[in-house]
């Protein structure tokens, strides 16, 4: 639940989501849910040139089995939050 209520706030901000087909979507953050399924607006490939077809594809939903990674926005990660939270997580509190 860590992870989920972190994303949570991240909701409105731009991601680059990498999915374990090699595929980078980049866009606006929507919604997150319990299984780390991630709604997508105003997307666009990284790579346009490997994924042509993909280019008109403006809104998405992610299932979170499907995705390897987030990259988060650099002023979107609060480090002393995520410490703390990941500490409460570990003693179980």
């Amino acid at each position: 639940m860590l992870f989920f209520s972190y994303f949570k706030e991240l909701v409105g901000k731009e991601v680059t989501v990498e999915l374990k087909n090699d595929l980078a979507i980049r866009g606006t953050l929507l919604s997150v849910d319990q299984y780390l399924n991630i709604k997508l607006e105003n997307t666009r490939v990284v790579d346009q040139d490997k994924y042509p077809h993909m280019l008109s594809v403006r809104n998405c939903f992610i299932r979170g089995s499907v995705v390897r990674y987030v990259l988060l926005p650099p002023d979107g990660v609060d480090i002393d939050i995520l410490h703390d939270a990941t500490r409460r997580e570990a003693r179980g509190n």
